[in-house]
């Protein structure tokens, strides 16, 4: 679906809300939302943000046609006063955001929007199911990129996605998050994402042989071509008859790049039995690929093992975040404007760690001097940038402290609309991707692990700490976050 006709993306009680609000004259109070996640996928140490672009396409389209007014006159919404506002709607607030590409944690906004209350309600399903989907896929892939160290992720689902859209989108966030490249057409041509493709067991099967197969293939496709060996006898036929046809066709034209690609089998074994047998052809240039329901952990077996891969193509996991398939993003809100002044409001519930984070807030990331991120703190929005000797508290055990001294501060919601106007000008998607390699970077390698890594401090200011106490009554220690 194109991103500017998604106006009425949105769950059928925003409306029912909006026109409450606006019959009860509440429609042009100022609320503020915060977008956030309680928990990382996969238990990881870390998430990425993306789709802020696709949200920047979604507010500067977003109006409603004169058939959008009809359908919901026709499913019981007909206060014409109400329907009149939405067919000159337009969306007048501000919008603060985290730039794609950044690394993020649990229950710290990554979004906020202060707008008149039918603004902010009316947009809270889109908002949410673009971040939702592009931050678990960028999260997925800086997983799969982190287990194949230096060597390429390549994304390959397209048609294990969960719509045309979502092949798209998550092969975008697949890109920004770190794979290196996609099969989706799409993709390729609409954010210029850099394209990757060998052949399917359908063109093996085309012809008569592996060998004539390939030389059809290689005459074709001369430069950088892949060869898919296991449709028969991987290492019995597939290798040698891979062998023959690149030393007949490529070599003789002075090329020595081609590869072959392994989808089945112990990859493990076939990779270095294949590797053995290229070499000892003289093709020591050429490439392994492998494929077949791949996901980190077995990316990272496959290094442990030292199978010479160079490439590894993944689709479902990756794709759908197969593992587990949901984000987990919410929109709370969080303070309301009376009079020109902020007015917290609070969410609380049965569940600890459902209970909201009053108030209009910011976000600070400390570095130390050689630019890794010691921690997160959340502040209300008219508090100062701490300078001099700073006390963090761990999140998980109330109490661990840490206390920075020598640190950098860096506020991380920028600003994306003011009043309404965009004023925040979208990078391209290789300066996105470049920014998240930093981010990636500037995180300890345990906070970056598979497996059990370190939490990542995310504490609340001492004035925040002390507004939420004082609006659930709890101690300290029940609501860390």
């Amino acid at each position: 679906m194109e991103i500017n006709k998604l106006s009425m993306i949105s769950d059928f009680y925003e409306f029912l809300m909006c026109r409450g609000y606006f019959k009860s004259g509440k429609s042009m109070r100022y609320a503020y939302f915060d977008l956030f996640f309680r928990r990382v996928p996969d238990k990881g140490g870390f998430a990425v943000a993306a789709g802020l672009e696709q949200i920047c396409e979604y507010i500067d389209n977003l109006h409603f046609e004169s058939d959008d007014i009809d359908f919901l006159r026709e499913r019981g919404i007909d206060d014409e006063d109400f329907l009149n506002y939405l067919s000159n709607f337009r969306f007048s607030g501000d919008i603060f955001a985290v730039p794609e590409g950044t690394v993020v944690f649990p229950n710290e906004p990554i979004l906020t929007v202060r707008a008149p209350i039918i603004e902010a309600q009316l947009i809270e399903t889109a908002l949410l199911l673009i971040i939702n989907h592009q931050s678990l896929i960028a999260t997925k892939a800086s997983r799969m990129s982190y287990a194949a160290g230096t060597k390429p992720v390549l994304e390959m689902g397209a048609r294990r996605a969960h719509s045309p859209d979502a092949a798209v989108y998550g092969a975008r966030a697949a890109y920004i998050g770190g794979s290196h490249a996609t099969s989706c057409t799409l993709a390729v041509k609409k954010y210029n994402i850099p394209h990757v493709g060998t052949m399917a067991h359908s063109w093996v099967q085309m012809f008569d042989c592996e060998y004539e197969a390939f030389c059809a293939y290689l005459r074709q496709n001369p430069y950088n071509a892949t060869l898919l060996v296991d449709t028969y006898d991987t290492l019995g036929s597939g290798i040698p008859a891979a062998s023959e046809a690149i030393r007949d066709i490529l070599l003789p034209r002075g090329i020595t790049k081609a590869g072959v690609r392994l989808d089945s089998g112990d990859i493990e074994y076939l990779s270095k039995k294949s590797r053995a047998m290229l070499d000892m052809s003289g093709l020591r240039e050429c490439t392994i690929t492998v494929s077949n329901s791949l996901d980190e952990y077995k990316i990272k077996s496959l290094r442990a093992s030292g199978a010479p891969i160079d490439s590894y193509g993944v689709g479902e996991s990756l794709i759908c975040a197969k593992s587990e398939p949901v984000f987990g993003g919410v929109y709370k809100l969080a303070a309301v404007e009376e009079g020109g002044v902020c007015v917290p409001k609070i969410k609380l519930s049965e569940s600890v760690s459902k209970i909201s984070v009053p108030g209009a807030k910011k976000v600070l990331r400390y570095y130390d001097t050689d630019g890794k991120a010691l921690a997160d703190e959340i502040l209300l929005s008219d508090e100062t940038v701490p300078y001099g000797a700073h006390t963090i508290f761990d999140p998980e055990a109330t109490w661990k402290t840490k206390t920075l001294i020598n640190y950098n501060v860096r506020e991380l919601l920028v600003p994306i609309y003011i009043n309404g106007e965009r004023i925040y000008e979208l990078p391209d998607i290789s300066s996105i991707k470049s920014y998240c390699e930093k981010e990636k970077s500037s995180l300890w390698s345990e906070i970056r692990r598979l497996d059990s890594p370190h939490i990542y401090y995310v504490d609340l200011s001492e004035r925040l700490w002390t507004l939420k106490r004082r609006m659930t009554g709890q101690r300290r220690s029940e609501f860390f976050i």
